[in-house]
């Protein structure tokens, strides 16, 4: 894993769906060192899909069979998942720098986003305090709570290791999952979990609440762990179209060398539009390349 942050990569391809790992493949195919950056289980959108009847030559195939394929032609290639969340990407001139939710940093010389559109809705207050108490990586601030009380609220279950990783450091940790999971259980006393709903962060000039249907919660901190981050927080002065990523025929954005594809530029949300879409971006970063 260190060798991976020392490298400079041609492409970091950000997302493991369809769109990623179709940019992930031609990438390849064209000789340029890419980063594929997401999980080993790719999309749960493609795991728990009933059939996908579209996809040219793989007729009525299952999700899960649909998924087993994908990985298959990774392997074939040689192409290594990097398992880590980008919470942020950065333009320093000929590359970017790309920090992962497990605080380790990578660089490319081109980027595709191809993240798909799971950030959802923020809260009331989310926005405001972001960096003033509201966080997106628990791994990566940790140390600014230590002995202080946070809460974290999580998408999918996956995130009950944020949590306790976060009691190691914090005085108290709640728990709020956005998930349906009947019995949730943390080895650590220190983390109590909450089956209530987000309302809104509040404030004076950091966080001090969170406010949920029931009750309000007195916190130093909130952590809002999604599958994936907002485009403008993503990626810093990156243009939108609503709340997709504007990009061109291309699937070029406004920021050189970036490059977006799949579900996060828009409609229609579809593998195969989103696997050409893929093609078409890494063809397009191969071209800036040159």
């Amino acid at each position: 894993m260190e060798n991976i942050q020392n490298e400079v990569f041609d492409a970091a391809v950000i997302g493991t769906g369809p769109a990623g790992i179709s940019a992930a493949i031609t990438l390849t195919v064209r000789n340029k060192k890419v980063l594929l950056l997401g999980s080993r289980s790719l999309s749960d959108k493609i795991s728990k899909a009933h059939a996908v009847r579209n996809y040219p030559g793989l007729p009525e195939i299952a999700g899960n069979d649909f998924q087993k394929k994908m990985l298959e032609h990774l392997d074939v290639l040689g192409i290594p998942v990097t398992e880590d969340q980008i919470t942020a990407c950065y333009a320093l001139g000929d590359t970017f720098s790309l920090t992962g939710r497990s605080s380790r940093t990578y660089t490319a010389k081109t980027v595709i986003i191809a993240s798909g559109i799971n950030f959802g809705k923020p809260f009331e207050g989310e926005e405001q305090f972001l960096g003033r108490g509201v966080s997106y990586c628990a791994t990566c601030d940790a140390a600014l709570y230590k002995n202080k009380t946070v809460a974290v609220v999580a998408q999918t279950e996956k995130e009950e290791s944020e949590a306790a990783f976060l009691a190691e450091n914090c005085a108290e940790v709640y728990y709020i999952p956005m998930y349906k999971k009947e019995d949730i259980h943390f080895e650590s006393s220190k983390v109590k979990v909450i089956q209530d709903a987000v309302v809104s962060v509040s404030g004076g000039m950091k966080v001090q609440k969170l406010v949920l249907k029931n009750q309000e919660l007195d916190v130093d901190g909130v952590f809002i762990l999604r599958d994936s981050v907002k485009p403008s927080q993503l990626v810093p002065g990156i243009e939108l179209d609503g709340n997709h990523i504007a990009v061109d025929r291309q699937c070029r954005t406004n920021l050189k060398g970036c490059f977006a594809c799949g579900d996060i530029t828009g409609a229609p949300y579809q593998y195969i539009k989103a696997a050409g879409e893929g093609n078409v971006a890494a063809l397009s970063a191969v071209e800036y390349l040159k």
